[in-house]
């Protein structure tokens, strides 16, 4: 498993995916708000598996 996702989409998918926690944790937003725990696992993981899936790489390419 390779990192995928660059420093400012985890940095956005952890920020946006707390706030659909919050909501849905203060009854603003339904059920649904939980899946904020998905951005913030790939968030926090550097990986996501639907940018594997459609061949997308927002991390900048290692030089050797």
């Amino acid at each position: 498993m390779s990192l995928n996702v660059g420093s400012w989409d985890r940095v956005l998918r952890v920020v946006v995916g707390l706030v659909l926690i919050a909501l849905a944790a203060t009854g603003t937003v339904g059920l649904w708000g939980w899946i904020g725990v998905v951005p913030v696992a790939t968030g926090l993981l550097g990986f996501c598996p639907a940018y594997s899936l459609l061949g997308i790489k927002t991390c900048p390419m290692k030089k050797s």
